[in-house]
């Protein structure tokens, strides 16, 4: 009788046992089923966070790239700037050039006409005394072949320009012609961007032809090629001394308006 009591009891036991096993365990599945919940409500503002900053960086990253070609446009546009106020220099010292010899064969015209005057009067005074021979003027190939290389640089051709005035500079060395087109190779080659190379042509006629009209003109391309060098100290004692050298010319007054600018 007392063993079956105790048996029943064992019974109840462990059936009450297992009852709160399995309640133990269905708590923690609902502590596991909310925990899930929790995250699952989190992720979409998650996502939302995450797609937020891609769609930041994609925009900054096409931000980036336009200033880099915005960067590149702009460099090309300014190597056409530099490209252009190269060809106007050039055909701005043409045009001055050409003044120049309009003037010069202008001062021939009267030069001859003062001549021809004269001869007629010695028939009737004496001959004047004997005064110094004026500077031979350029033959027809002289005048030929300085005005091809002109035409070469107003066309822009400044390659071919060097190429010219130095087949010129050979055949006609002692040409009146010659202290300008040593100039016009050396402003050539400043188009052309070898600035040493317009220095060293320039300075041949500082040395060559002093006194010609076109020295103070070199002078004032050396300051040029000086400054495109990055030598501003040099291009300040060029122009300096160009002013104490010909003060009265107009290369003269051109370099008392930069001298201040050149740093």
């Amino acid at each position: 009788m007392r063993t079956a009591l105790f048996a029943r009891i064992s019974v109840v036991l462990t059936i009450l046992g297992m009852a709160g096993t399995a309640s133990a365990q269905l708590f923690k599945d609902d502590e596991l089923h909310n925990r899930v919940r929790q995250l699952e409500s989190q992720r979409p503002a998650d996502v939302r966070r995450a797609d937020a900053l891609q769609t930041r960086a994609e925009a900054a990253e096409a931000r980036a790239e336009q200033q880099a070609r915005l960067i590149f446009e702009l460099n090309g546009q300014l190597e056409a700037l530099r490209q252009e106020i190269a060809r106007l220099r050039g055909q701005i010292e043409v045009l001055t050039n050409e003044v120049e010899n309009g003037a010069r064969r202008q001062r021939d015209f009267y030069v001859d006409l003062d001549g021809r005057l004269r001869k007629l009067e010695a028939a009737a005074t004496p001959p004047p005394p004997p005064v110094p021979a004026g500077p031979k003027p350029p033959s027809a190939e002289e005048q030929k072949a300085y005005d091809t290389g002109l035409n070469l640089i107003k066309a822009g051709n400044y390659k071919g320009a060097v190429e010219a005035f130095s087949g010129f500079l050979k055949a006609h060395g002692t040409s009146v012609l010659a202290p300008a087109a040593q100039y016009w190779v050396g402003n050539s080659l400043f188009a052309l961007r070898d600035y040493k190379g317009a220095i060293a042509a320039q300075m041949r006629v500082i040395e060559l032809w002093p006194e010609d009209a076109k020295a103070p003109d070199a002078m004032l391309n050396i300051a040029s090629s000086q400054v495109e060098l990055k030598d501003p100290r040099a291009a300040r004692a060029t122009l300096d001394g160009l002013i104490k050298r010909y003060p009265q010319s107009e290369a003269a007054a051109t370099a008392r308006e930069r001298l201040p600018r050149v740093r």
